[in-house]
């Protein structure tokens, strides 16, 4: 057995203080009764109505509260296992999270335009294996390969700049990242990376690290965000918490510039590969994705043997609901 809402079981606590509240309630009951009525009235009162019928009424509606809550919890047993087999592309996300992408030349900032553009692209896979890498001056891995949409979305949701714990831009240790972690040992020719950036490298060997990846057959599409003339100011927080404009050691204000440039060079290195540059636009990811991968042959994935579950929690509904049918036809009066 297992439970698709296993925390609904921590309800059940609850169960004691029901009983509580029954037997507290039948406490002021005796005692709402005896300041109004000598003893001799109130036996004849008590008389009239059955202990035990109450008794069984309360039972009822417990287990009934108790069966409720079982069935919020989506118990599913009987598993029946299926093969799977897939068609698909592997695609791995690289977003890039410097400071530089706080930079509002994209609005809300091009960091949260990308995280936006690349949710909007899950629209748009259809059986891909989907995978999240995020870099500044170091990279991790925030996403495995997966088919789980709705992970792979928990995890871009979390993105920030302090994701990664060191500040700067080294787009060769991200790619290098790829090939060597995210990648598996399937054939590489069905995998594409799809690289968002302000292209600003910090001394990576970024060209290098993309044109080792083209040997292994992966193809970069490099989206290139930003201003790639006058460059734009780039706003944030300081450690008071005031945003303000980051500034040079100079005191002069940093403007960030997208350079285009560099990823020109790691695309035209990969088989296929491709530059886009967005620049200070609207882009649609989904629509790119169709047209530049959706439309390239898929490779026949590992089949996968997975076991479905069926669902039993209308059992413990309707038993529920039996139940409090019957506690409203138990009667606390006697005949």
């Amino acid at each position: 057995m297992i439970w698709r809402n296993l925390e609904y079981l921590n309800l059940l606590w609850a169960l004691p203080l029901f009983v509580a509240l029954h037997i507290y309630a039948s406490y002021k009951r005796k005692r709402a009764l005896a300041s109004f009525a000598d003893p001799t009235m109130a036996a004849r009162l008590n008389a009239a109505c059955s202990p035990y019928a109450r008794l069984i009424k309360a039972v009822l509606r417990i287990m009934a509260f108790a069966l409720l809550i079982v069935a919020m919890a989506r118990p599913c047993w009987h598993p029946v296992s299926r093969e799977v087999h897939r068609k698909g592309r592997d695609v791995v996300f690289v977003l890039d999270i410097s400071r530089s992408m706080l930079a509002d030349d994209l609005l809300p900032n091009r960091l949260e335009r990308a995280k936006i553009a690349i949710g909007d692209c899950l629209e748009a896979l259809e059986g891909d294996r989907i995978a999240l890498v995020v870099f500044a001056g170091s990279s991790m891995v925030k996403c495995p390969l997966t088919v789980d949409y709705g992970f792979f979305r928990l995890m871009l949701s979390d993105v920030e700049p302090r994701s990664v714990g060191r500040g700067g831009t080294k787009i060769g240790d991200a790619l290098r990242l790829v090939q060597n972690t995210v990648l598996d040992n399937q054939e590489r020719q069905c995998r594409d990376v799809i690289l968002i950036t302000d292209g600003e490298d910090q001394d990576s060997f970024a060209v290098d690290a993309a044109a080792a990846l083209g040997k292994e057959g992966v193809r970069i599409l490099a989206v290139g965000l930003g201003n790639e003339n006058e460059g734009t100011p780039i706003l944030a927080k300081d450690e008071d918490g005031k945003r303000d404009f980051i500034k040079d050691k100079s005191g002069n204000v940093v403007r960030s510039r997208l350079d285009g440039e560099t990823l020109r060079k790691m695309a035209a290195a990969t088989p296929g590969g491709r530059y886009l540059p967005v620049a200070t636009g609207n882009f649609d990811l989904g629509g790119i994705y169709r047209s530049l991968v959706a439309s390239v042959e898929k490779q026949a994935l590992e089949a996968e043997t997975i076991q479905r579950y069926e669902e039993k929690y209308q059992i413990f509904l309707i038993a529920a609901i039996v139940l409090l049918f019957a506690a409203e036809l138990v009667r606390e009066r006697r005949a």
